[in-house]
């Protein structure tokens, strides 16, 4: 039997886009069958206008590192500056930028998603997803990918 993980990425912003690219790179090197299933504001990490410029909301986000109150966060220019520094630390930490995960996971054999129904919901146009991800997925199938997983992951 073959190691299967299912990732479900749902939340589309900096700090979220890299755990699941991140478990899904790992995964496939430990040669792991891999599929992520990109669905609601996950879409963002896969679409091309968005990915290589995804923010971090300083606003609710209260495990933020920042050595401010975290209502700082409601200011203008706020999120641009939480998005810097996130960018800085993974930066300096040596950590690929989100288009880079994506491509290792591409070229890793990793199974990327768009959820079908959250396409038509949020009347997103295939050809505005990244090259990288295959046709859309809708629930049923991935329930059906992820029936067979060893592990299953909501992110």
């Amino acid at each position: 039997m073959t190691d299967r993980i299912a990732i479900i990425a749902s939340k589309g912003t900096l700090d979220m886009a890299y755990p699941p690219l991140i478990m899904a790179s790992t995964a496939a090197t430990m040669d792991m069958e891999v599929g992520i299933f990109f669905t609601f504001y996950g879409l963002d990490i896969v679409n091309k206008k968005k990915y290589a410029n995804l923010k971090v909301a300083p606003v609710g986000n209260p495990a933020m590192p920042m050595p401010v109150p975290n209502i700082i966060g409601m200011l203008p220019g706020m999120t641009a500056m939480a998005s810097k520094m996130m960018k800085d630390m993974m930066k300096k930490a040596n950590m690929p930028t989100i288009p880079e995960l994506i491509k290792v996971c591409h070229e890793s054999g990793v199974k990327l998603w768009p959820c079908e129904l959250t396409l038509q919901v949020m009347s997103i146009n295939p050809d505005d997803l990244i090259d990288e991800v295959e046709r859309s997925c809708g629930a049923a199938a991935f329930l059906d990918y992820a029936a067979t997983a060893n592990i299953s992951l909501f992110i």
